[in-house]
């Protein structure tokens, strides 16, 4: 008797809506939930302050977790990732995981609006510090340039909730559930 485990990970703009997502995955998966920006924050507390320093420090935490997390799926413990599926280049990271691991797989895509985006930034960022990094339209802007949307070409197994600010609706293939 074989073992299944899924490996969820998450793509949508920042702010879109994916780390509530995740924790509402993880929760009715009864899955892991490991989430990047609590990890960066407590290992490299106050060094991300730019686009190059998080390209630096998200690939030495993927290297670290990488090997941990294709032995939970080995062991038929799902996790979910909420760290970012936002190009082609990142999701190929996830692929590798749970292909390593012979896992199930869903690529849960927020699509939103880059208006709900901002509005969603802008209260998630109101009680923060001034200055506080990644709270800004300017740098949703500046993230925002390298979104891509997931392709057919890749070949993922696509959840697609589409966000309005009020609801989301779930797509699975050519089923429709709102919530």
């Amino acid at each position: 008797m074989s073992i299944s485990a899924k490996l969820i990970f998450l793509c949508g703009k920042m702010a879109a809506g994916k780390s509530t997502l995740a924790t509402d995955l993880a929760q009715r998966e009864n899955a892991v939930l490991l989430v990047q920006d609590e990890f960066l924050d407590y290992l490299f507390p106050g060094e991300i302050t730019d686009v190059p320093g998080f390209i630096k420090y998200s690939s030495r935490l993927r290297n670290a977790l990488g090997p941990h997390v294709c032995a939970l799926l080995s062991k038929g413990i799902s996790v979910v990732l909420d760290f970012p599926a936002n190009t082609i280049a990142q999701r190929a990271w996830f692929r590798e995981l749970f292909e390593r691991a012979n896992a199930e797989h869903e690529l849960h895509f927020v699509d939103a609006s880059d208006a709900l985006c901002k509005r969603q930034l802008k209260e998630r960022s109101k009680d923060l510090p001034a200055g506080t990094p990644w709270t800004t339209d300017a740098e949703f802007e500046a993230i925002t340039v390298y979104f891509e949307p997931p392709s057919e070409d890749e070949r993922f197994h696509v959840v697609r909730h589409e966000a309005d600010g009020l609801n989301t609706t779930s797509v699975r293939g050519s089923r429709t559930v709102r919530r």
